[in-house]
Order: structure tokens, then sequence, then C-alpha cells
């Protein structure tokens, strides 16, 4: 699904439509609704879900609350660290539990990645020349190996259904400015290690993150976006981790798995949409998503 064939955003009483992404939706307040004259945005997490650059057909049930729930939870984890977007989780009812009223912010484009193992792109990178965003790395690795320290891999935004392009930090400095470059890639290893030091608590590794920032009225760095979901993170059982092969990991890896298998007969290159998802991997998916929630907050999710 292209972003031209992305569903009818709702209505919702007292908010206008703003923008939509791969699966949130944004809306800004109407003129006669509680937020009017705010400078906010109500974001909502649906239960959209993509794979390969595409939005795919077929929702997976609750993951919009998921996302928002442990986004939720994340930030106030984080919030000592550097503050972050969220304003509300009083949100009107037909979007309870997935949505968020939160500031609007000036975002910079770039995704502000953190790696703390080799794998995804990264090892692909690495296979070619030794180093992942120009920064080199020892030689030797493979996949799922654990870096000596995490890493900054940031990469620039894409258009909605493009790839985003991994950059060196030094490509960053050019896109932003040399202070402002800085200040993310600080800000992202911090959360990175506060984060890999919560989950791995609770026996899960963090093999890597992407965090997004923007900034107020006041200039300073705000943490936005969505924050160490399964969308955004990979989340490894640590008890399942082995350097040398792949991970299982909580997030959509079973649609990513079904598609390129034969029983989906959809073939990457084609350019065709891909099929729908069977139920068996809408419900695997499914509670992939609520495992990696509960696990992590230790509370189940009211769903």
């Amino acid at each position: 699904m292209t972003a031209s064939a992305l569903p009818p955003a709702p209505e919702i009483p007292g908010w206008m439509h703003h923008s939509s992404g791969k699966v949130r939706d944004a809306y800004i307040p109407a003129p006669d609704g509680p937020w009017a004259g705010q400078d906010v945005l109500l974001v909502v997490a649906s239960d959209r879900i993509s794979a390969y650059d595409h939005i795919l057909a077929t929702p997976i049930p609750d993951k919009g609350k998921v996302l928002t729930a442990l986004s939720a939870w994340w930030f106030e984890q984080l919030a000592d660290i550097i503050p972050n977007h969220l304003v509300s989780l009083d949100v009107p009812a037909a979007v309870a539990g997935r949505a968020m009223v939160c500031r609007r912010l000036t975002m910079y484009p770039v995704e502000c990645v953190a790696r703390g193992y080799l794998t995804g792109s990264g090892l692909a990178e690495y296979r070619e020349n030794q180093s992942v965003c120009g920064i080199p790395l020892l030689g030797g690795l493979r996949e799922a190996s654990r870096l000596a320290d995490p890493i900054f891999t940031p990469a620039a935004k894409a258009a909605l259904g493009d790839h985003d392009e991994n950059v060196s930090f030094e490509r960053v400095a050019d896109m932003v400015g040399p202070q402002a470059a800085a200040s993310l890639r600080e800000a992202t290893l911090d959360l990175y290690s506060r984060a890999a030091d919560i989950a791995r608590e609770r026996g899960i590794i963090l093999a890597d993150t992407k965090f997004e920032f923007g900034t107020g009225p006041d200039g300073g760095l705000v943490l936005g976006d969505e924050v160490l979901t399964p969308d955004s993170s990979r989340f490894w059982p640590a008890d399942q981790w082995m350097p040398g092969r792949v991970t299982p990991s909580f997030d959509k890896q079973y649609v990513r798995d079904w598609l390129t298998s034969p029983a989906s007969g959809w073939d990457r290159s084609s350019g065709q949409e891909p099929p729908a998802l069977p139920a068996d991997v809408v419900e695997r998916t499914r509670a992939r998503y609520l495992e990696a929630y509960e696990r992590l907050t230790g509370t189940l999710l009211a769903v």
C-alpha cells in the first residue's frame, strides 16, 4: 500500500486530520474543540503494519495500543535524561488507549539510530567495508555480535514508501549543523544506554533502536515520535542470543518471514503490493507485540 492508498483517517470530535504516515495519523485542534488554540497534535497509532517499505493491507489488532502504551511507559523512564513531547493521554473515547496529545515540534530530518549489536543494515554495511556509517569496527564480527561500545548510526529520513539512507555523522552535521549533530548523538547514546540497562534487567537485549528529536519554541532538544517500541527497536530474548546466528525478535519478524516464504507467493522485486496476511501470522505477530509490552513493563495491557 502506498501513501496515496492509505485508508481515510477517521473523524475525531474536536480534532481535524492533519497528516498520516505508515502507522500514525496526526490531528490538529478544531476551533471548537477542547484543545483549540494550543500548539499540540493528537497522534493516533493505528493497527497498520509495514514491511519492506510497503504498508500492508492486513492490520494487526491492538498493535496501536501496544505502541502507545509502551511509548508512554518509556517516556516516563527516560524523562530525567531529556524532555519528551507527551502532554496528555486524556483523549477522545474513539481513540482511547492508542492516542496521545503531544507538543508540536520542529523535527530534525534525521533518524537517530543507536546500535549495540551488529545486525540488519548495519551488518550488511560492515560486511562491505568493515564500518557502519563511517565508524570503523573491529574485524571478525558476525551476525548479532555485541559491539565494544554502542555506536550512533544515523539515517536520513526518506519519503513515505522509500527506504531511509544510512549516513555518516559528518553528513548529519552538514544537514543540521555541528552543534545540533553533537547533541543528537549524545542524546541518542544516553537514551540507548538507559533503555538497554532497563531491558537487560528484564531478560531482554536491546540490539538497536531509533529515536526522533525536535525542538520546541525555546530551541531545546525534545524527544518525539514513538520510543522503544517493537516498530522502532530490535528486542531480543537474552536467553536466545548467540553471536553468529539470527536471534528471534519481539517485532514483525513473523510478517517478514511469511512474506519472503514460498507460502506468500510474493516477489519483493516485482513491484506488486504484498498479499493479505493469513490469520495465524496476524495472531502470532499480535502476541509478540503484547509479550514485548508485558515483559518490559511487568504489567498486562488491557485490550
